[in-house]
């Protein structure tokens, strides 16, 4: 069963070092959020699996790290500048500020009253100055979305890598939007990550379509994969006054956060608007290293057929928030049980793969040299197999470790006794080590000489 409230996932979050408020020494900043020790593992882990089932085992798939700081006409032919608007509305009665398509029967949140300004209209993009003056021709942004530093390459890809139809481009990266109002934890904020891809098919309805349904599958299959459950995914068809300004059309894949179901990715049909969008835009700037550019000839970010005809590809795109489906993880995983003798434990029932630590060596007593000697010797082996962090656990209470790894996920604890080191009366367990499974909690005792191969075998 997966956590009941948000609470009780925030809670869990601080109290163990996954995410912190950010500069919560100061009174914080809204919206704003610090990944800890464990949490930045378990993002890294997340990002690492999304990477490998992206571009690593395809061989139709590129890689890319574009720049956060976007010059300003990116966002002007793109559309952002104009069309990247939410509309706010302000309580007369407790100054609150809220997101008019938040509000419910047109109430504030906060106090309940319907006295409210009239709705504005609020850009969603951050601007910054860049040099040492500030005037109109200074700012650039921060990029509210990874997309756009693809398009901009597009050209660049095509010249370096040569690729053929359909082909797509990965990035994960940062982006920013200045959310009016921030909400459920990590699910709304404004400083976050994505993992996106842009994918160039033929420039046919059939093709779109058939590429739309392909990605669908395939990332609502990557989803469950990470562990989150059939039960708690549904598909969702925007209506067509719902979509955004690039969009022929998107199907979110929702995931049953605990505050109820919202989009966890978006899957899109961005037809060549935004190639299209640029290519104008170099035209009419005329930004080119040679010669002039339209949409009709020699356009910079085309594609030629085999007759030599210059065309627009369509792009499909898969959109998801690295946040949002770190707090899908962490909701799907959270279970409390009940252990006899009406005691509980509370576990994470992370995959393997994303486990922010994947074996904890714990010594039996933390005041025998010969253990403590032991355990560090075992756990610099396990680390030097390269599956991730592999914690050494000191607290000289073998019952309190099992319960801080359960709680942080870790899948296997390796204790290191008395047996292990020889100085038992039990001749026929010495060198060897006890390991205990986290969901089952089952206790197995192996020859310390298969440890290393029982580890590899385990996290394959």
């Amino acid at each position: 069963m997966s956590a009941k409230n948000l609470e009780e996932i925030v809670s869990l979050c601080k109290r163990r070092g996954f995410i912190f408020p950010s500069a919560e020494i100061y009174g914080g900043l809204q919206g704003i959020y610090d990944y800890g020790p464990l949490g930045v593992e378990l993002k890294n882990n997340l990002k690492a699996a999304w990477w490998k089932s992206n571009v690593y085992e395809r061989d139709d798939i590129y890689g890319l790290d574009s720049a956060i700081l976007t010059q300003k006409n990116v966002f002007y032919y793109s559309g952002h500048e104009s069309t990247f608007i939410d509309c706010m509305v302000d309580c007369k009665v407790c100054k609150k500020r809220w997101r008019s398509d938040h509000l419910i029967e047109g109430k504030c949140e906060n106090c309940g009253s319907e006295d409210l300004m009239a709705p504005r209209a609020f850009n969603l993009m951050f601007k910054t100055t860049m040099g040492p003056l500030e005037d109109k021709d200074s700012y650039a942004y921060l990029r509210p979305e990874t997309a756009q530093g693809i398009f901009i390459n597009f050209k660049n890809i095509m010249d370096s890598m040569s690729p053929t139809l359909p082909f797509g481009v990965a990035q994960i990266g940062k982006a920013f939007r200045n959310e009016i109002t921030p909400r459920n934890f990590i699910f709304r904020v404004r400083e976050f990550e994505q993992m996106e891809l842009e994918f160039f098919v033929p420039p046919e309805k059939a093709e779109a379509e058939k590429w739309l349904q392909y990605w669908v599958e395939e990332h609502l299959a990557w989803w469950k994969d990470q562990g989150l459950s059939e039960n708690n995914l549904k598909l969702f068809l925007q209506p067509r006054e719902q979509l955004s300004h690039y969009a022929k059309a998107t199907v979110d894949i929702l995931y049953r956060f605990p505050h109820g179901f919202e989009e966890l990715e978006g899957i899109s049909n961005r037809t060549d608007y935004d190639l299209g969008s640029h290519t104008q835009g170099q035209a009419e700037l005329k930004i080119t290293a040679s010669v002039s550019i339209n949409r009709d000839s020699t356009g910079k970010l085309t594609v030629k057929d085999p007759s030599g005809q210059h065309f627009l590809p369509y792009v499909i795109e898969p959109s998801a928030g690295l946040d949002r489906g770190l707090l899908a993880v962490l909701t799907e995983a959270y279970e409390e049980e009940r252990l006899e003798g009406d005691k509980k434990r509370i576990v994470l029932k992370i995959k393997p793969h994303l486990a922010p630590v994947k074996v904890a060596v714990i010594p039996l007593k933390s005041n025998e040299s010969a253990l403590v000697e032991k355990a560090k010797i075992v756990q610099r082996s396990i680390q030097s197999m390269s599956i991730g962090r592999i914690a050494y656990e000191n607290t000289g209470n073998i019952g309190k470790s099992y319960r801080r790894h359960d709680e942080i996920g870790t899948p296997l604890c390796i204790t290191i006794d008395f047996d292990t080191v020889g100085k038992s009366n039990n001749r026929s367990n010495h060198n060897t080590v006890t390991i205990r499974e986290r969901d089952s909690m089952k206790q197995t005792r192996i020859q310390l000489a298969q440890l290393n191969d029982y580890i590899e075998s385990y996290f394959k």
